[in-house]
């Protein structure tokens, strides 16, 4: 038996569908592409090549107080220590310690006399490792600032933390 056949059709692509799917995917490239900053701090304050040595002018660096939080037992907190090149200070064991801290810290500013100096000045915390978060946080907030008559007043925004991984 003979088959017949016609004449073999032509076998055509479905080009719309196949733009639909690449457009799809271009579609979905873009909008889940994420542009990531650039890490590190490229803050670099270089001297003009005019300038001789004799001209340049450095900044001091700002002032540092650093504030020991300890740990009493259980993660609760015993004492808030604070050192800052002048003078030692204690506060605690008692209800009061972090308003005490901010207390102290308020004065040490008025004490310079400028009112930039909250800009110029750090808080480095050295915190026991087994002091509950929620003290690290009450420390935070009594040396960044107070409200005062419904007002925020500011006192430092520079905190940082010692590393004390390399301390043993």
């Amino acid at each position: 038996m003979r088959i017949e056949t016609d004449e073999p059709e032509e076998i055509q692509l479905n080009m719309t569908a196949m733009i639909d799917i690449v457009f799809q995917l271009l579609i979905f490239f873009i909008m889940t592409f994420k542009v990531v900053a650039q890490e590190g701090d490229f803050n670099i304050k270089m001297p003009l090549a005019s300038q001789s040595t004799e001209q340049l002018e450095f900044e001091e660096p700002p002032e540092l107080i650093r504030i020991m939080l300890r740990s009493g037992g259980q993660g609760k907190i015993n004492t808030i220590n604070v050192d800052d090149d002048i003078q030692a200070q204690t506060f605690g064991p008692s209800e009061t310690m972090f308003a005490e801290l901010t207390d102290y810290i308020e004065r040490k500013l008025a004490a310079d006399g400028d009112p930039e100096s909250t800009e110029d000045t750090e808080v480095e915390f050295d915190i026991d490792f087994d002091l509950k978060y929620s003290y690290t946080v009450k420390a935070i907030d009594a040396v960044s600032g107070k409200v005062v008559n419904g007002k925020t007043k500011k006192l430092i925004g520079k905190v940082k933390f010692k590393n004390s991984a390399n301390d043993g």
